[in-house]
């Protein structure tokens, strides 16, 4: 056996067997009573005390305690990692440097090997682990497309390369994926998340409901109501939701951010991957970075999504001759003038003459701005004018309100949301 390390301490194991093999020396106990309270076959305990004779108390102790181990990471190998760790890769997790090393670098390594060498060394975690406080778990959906969680996160995506911007992106709760549509804009709009449902509903389907916060994009959060409003128990819905109601898309509105902490749980994560990836990608700007989503997406669902419970998924084929491009668009309503033109937004859009001649003056026509900046106008779901419109996605809503003069801009107990109940007295115009 080999000779333990000088310097090598007893354990309270090492100690407790000295104590017993001392006891049979002294002949105040047997050999098999030794081997009984020791958990060793009696043979075992008659060699330990030819070692006691012979080399001393710490020859009960292991040969190898207190010696480095043969199977430790070579020198060079260790100062590679922390070289790459505080490098190149400075910034990223425990296991995604771990990855990083094993994909890229050519090392084979564990997680457990590279926390301890950077402990060992100071390197400090990139973000701060906070205790965690205890919540109710909520069960995930079983099906694909039952429940999906959108949100935009704002945050340093590029550093100090780049603009400051938002990552709009949706997840499904059944499989944790990041879905298709997500992508880097300067602030969270209307527009961008009229363009995520787009992509969304073409390139998996129509969801049975979204979770979403209780931001004014996604419903009305103002007490102003219009006559019209006051009359139908109800206020209009936003430009996103309207759509929702056309796709037959329930809404979900989370009460706090720890109510959605499953796509909260997403942004830190990416907030920490995606930040790295982009970092080493050397991206600056924000279609780069739109670009770089692509190949991003499958990789990160690969490592992060996990399979539904039930592979049969809920996601609608969206109908056939539904016109995805005016349902995700903005919406107004405007009224015809005499020489047949809609302005709005300071746009002017001639109507041509309808069939057999026909004018449109004074008529209540639908105007829908598409997400490229081109505008449609509608009479009775009829396409009858459109225009080229400027270059680029629309840059503000739609939404026009005529409110009513009298007192009292929301129902009062007469006239309940969703009730039969009329006031008792009538509003005045």
């Amino acid at each position: 056996m080999t000779p333990p390390h000088p310097l090598a301490p007893m354990s309270q194991r090492d100690l407790h067997r000295y104590h017993t093999l001392r006891l049979v020396l002294e002949r105040r106990l047997t050999g098999a009573q030794a081997a009984a309270s020791l958990d060793l076959s009696e043979r075992h305990v008659w060699w330990l005390l030819a070692r006691l004779r012979t080399a001393g108390q710490h020859a009960l102790v292991h040969g190898n305690r207190g010696r480095p181990s043969g199977r430790r990471l070579p020198e060079p190998t260790q100062a590679q990692i922390l070289t790459l760790a505080q490098g190149p890769y400075a910034g990223l997790n425990t296991t995604h440097l771990t990855e990083k090393l094993q994909g890229e670098a050519g090392l084979t390594v564990s997680r457990a090997t590279v926390h301890r060498l950077l402990r060992a060394a100071g390197v400090a975690r990139p973000r701060r682990r906070r205790p965690p406080r205890h919540r109710a778990r909520r069960p995930r959906r079983a099906q694909a497309g039952l429940l999906v969680l959108w949100d935009g996160s704002p945050h340093a995506w590029l550093e100090a390369r780049g603009p400051h911007c938002s990552l709009v992106g949706a997840m499904d709760d059944a499989t944790g994926a990041l879905l298709p549509g997500a992508s880097f804009v300067p602030e969270e709009d209307t527009v961008s998340y009229l363009r995520l449902l787009q992509t969304l509903v073409r390139t998996c389907g129509i969801p049975v409901a979204l979770y979403m916060d209780r931001h004014g994009i996604f419903r009305r959060n103002d007490d102003a109501w219009t006559l019209e409003e006051e009359l139908r128990g109800r206020q209009d819905p936003t430009q996103v939701g309207r759509a929702l109601e056309t796709l037959g898309i329930a809404a979900i509105y989370a009460l706090s951010p720890q109510a959605k902490g499953r796509i909260e749980r997403l942004w830190g994560t990416l907030q920490d991957r995606l930040v790295a990836e982009l970092r080493l990608a050397g991206i600056a700007t924000l279609p780069a970075a739109n670009a770089f989503l692509s190949p991003f997406t499958p990789q990160f669902n690969a490592r992060f999504a996990r399979p539904p419970a039930d592979t049969v998924p809920a996601w609608r084929p969206l109908p056939r001759g539904l016109d995805l491009e005016r349902l995700c668009s903005l919406y107004t309503e405007a009224t015809v003038l005499n020489d047949n033109t809609v302005r709005t937004q300071g746009t002017l859009i001639q109507v041509p003459p309808g069939p057999g001649g026909r004018g449109y003056a004074k008529a209540r026509v639908e105007v829908r701005q598409l997400l490229d900046g081109t505008w449609r106008v509608y009479y009775h779901d009829r396409l009858i004018a459109s225009h080229g419109g400027t270059l680029g996605p629309p840059q503000q809503s739609l939404r026009r309100r005529r409110y009513s003069t009298g007192p009292s801009r929301k129902p009062g107990p007469c006239l309940k949301p969703g009730g039969s109940r009329w006031p008792r007295a009538p509003i005045t115009p």
